[in-house]
């Protein structure tokens, strides 16, 4: 089975998150099929703390890959900002 779940980077005490689509028996932070996003919970300043490619995500989540708990929660933060942002003028 695929899914789309997070694979851990980064130093320790300093998390860095990829948004992987992955074979759910591979290892956390092995061999994956697609990275589609990012995820930084301790940015600060200017850094970006989620990025997903929804169009990606959207394309996987219709073939029927399933994610992971975290993961679906970061896809629905990262809808609710895509829309939240008014376009440029």
């Amino acid at each position: 089975m695929v899914t789309i779940r997070l694979s851990r980077g980064g130093a320790k005490k300093r998390p860095y998150y990829a948004v992987v689509v992955t074979d759910s028996r591979s290892r956390r932070d092995g061999r994956y099929i697609e990275r589609i996003g990012f995820f930084n919970p301790v940015a600060s300043g200017q850094a970006k703390e989620l990025h997903i490619d929804l169009e990606r995500a959207d394309y996987w989540l219709s073939q029927g890959v399933q994610t992971s708990d975290r993961v679906a929660q970061l896809l629905k933060v990262a809808r609710k900002s895509a829309t939240a942002i008014p376009a440029a003028a």
